[in-house]
């Protein structure tokens, strides 16, 4: 099961740098960092380590099956990033 990453995101990339597997975009030299209002996760690269959300200052990321009924979209707009 793979992690999501919410809406609550701040994009301080602290994430990026703990991910064991680089699934978490873009990275903060990234010229796509400044067109989008959060990080996503790779869920074909994820392999829920949990490592991301142990850092994430802003509680934006959560197991897929442990998403709030209200965040549940998160899910498909992480995967619709990598597509």
């Amino acid at each position: 099961m793979a992690y999501v990453i919410t809406d609550a995101c701040t994009k301080d990339f602290a994430c990026v740098a703990e991910c064991a597997t680089a699934a978490i975009a873009p990275a903060a030299d990234d010229a796509a960092a400044a067109t989008v209002s959060q990080l996503f996760i790779n869920p074909d690269e994820c392999i829920d380590c949990g490592n991301c959300a142990s850092i994430c200052l802003s509680s934006a990321i959560f197991s897929e099956d442990e998403l709030p009924a209200d965040k549940a979209d998160f899910a498909a707009k992480n995967k619709a990033y990598f597509n």
